[in-house]
């Protein structure tokens, strides 16, 4: 349905307080996952990160890209293996997800945001000791634990009014290479810039209270409630360790954390700048 002149003007109306509130604070986006396989969607959601860089908004991008590192691990003859939601990453992995996420995924990132007339620079966990880690457990091999972030060249570009676009890959000392969990890193980045909030772009609509009804989505958790939730089976599977980043972001002092579907058109716009919201907030 075509919409009407003073609906349009309405929605910029509705628009214009959170604009305002938001205009000059800093929001990390994590994008990544089967949220980034559509072409199409994602070219709507860097159109939608430069709008919100346009109206005055300091947006950082913390991407993963797990299906595209399955996809040329599977080129490779090399089979995916998961323990609880992780990546097992021998060497050769860890070689793998570096050259997949900080080449091909950020570099089209990147891309994408120039060209919808944006400043980007895409950045690694590896530049300027960005994100320091060590093993997280050696089962799972170069899987890391991030043990410091490094915020000053992400706060310099944000400053010089560029976008930082950050692949979730990290280092030690020794100069191994870790993959890094994008929720972890998105949730520790927000909390080591000042984030107003911090927005988290899934596949799936928020939390859901009965998970077969879209209808029982709750709107907003207190970071008090979870574990209950977590009790009660509402959180539950490989939803778990994505809320328990939201709470570790909480308690770092980012204000608000959105869990939204990314496959939502303009979903991230929907959700800072309209009165409904589309997914879950934690408080």
């Amino acid at each position: 349905m075509k919409q009407s002149n003073a609906q349009r003007a309405e929605i910029l109306v509705q628009a214009l307080p959170y604009i305002r509130a938001y205009a000059g604070k800093t929001v990390v986006i994590k994008y990544g996952g089967n949220a980034m396989i559509d072409e199409e969607l994602k070219k709507a959601v860097m159109g939608d990160i430069a709008l919100l860089t346009q109206v005055g908004i300091r947006v950082v991008l913390v991407h993963g890209g797990g299906p595209e590192i399955s996809d040329m691990l599977k080129k490779l003859g090399k089979k995916s293996e998961f323990v609880g939601g992780l990546r097992v990453t021998d060497k050769e992995t860890a070689d793998v997800a570096l050259m997949v996420l900080s080449g091909k995924v950020n570099k089209t990132l990147t891309g994408l945001l120039c060209a919808a007339g944006v400043k980007a620079v895409g950045l690694c966990g590896l530049d300027d000791g960005l994100i320091q880690a060590q093993m997280l457990d050696p089962q799972l091999g170069y899987v890391g634990e991030i043990t410091s972030v490094n915020a000053q060249p992400i706060r310099d570009l944000l400053d010089l009014g560029y976008v930082p676009v950050i692949s979730t890959v990290g280092g030690d000392g020794e100069g191994n290479v870790y993959n890094i969990n994008a929720d972890t890193a998105a949730s520790r980045i927000a909390s080591e810039v000042g984030a107003e909030s911090l927005i988290s772009m899934t596949d799936i609509e928020g939390i859901l209270r009965d998970k077969n009804d879209p209808a029982t989505l709750i709107p907003v958790i207190q970071v008090s409630e979870a574990p209950q939730l977590m009790r009660e089976g509402v959180i539950s599977g490989g939803m778990i360790p994505k809320i328990q980043c939201c709470i570790e972001a909480i308690r770092r002092g980012v204000k608000k954390v959105f869990i939204i579907d990314g496959r939502v058109p303009h979903a991230a716009l929907i959700e800072l700048l309209t009165d409904e919201g589309i997914g879950t907030m934690f408080i």
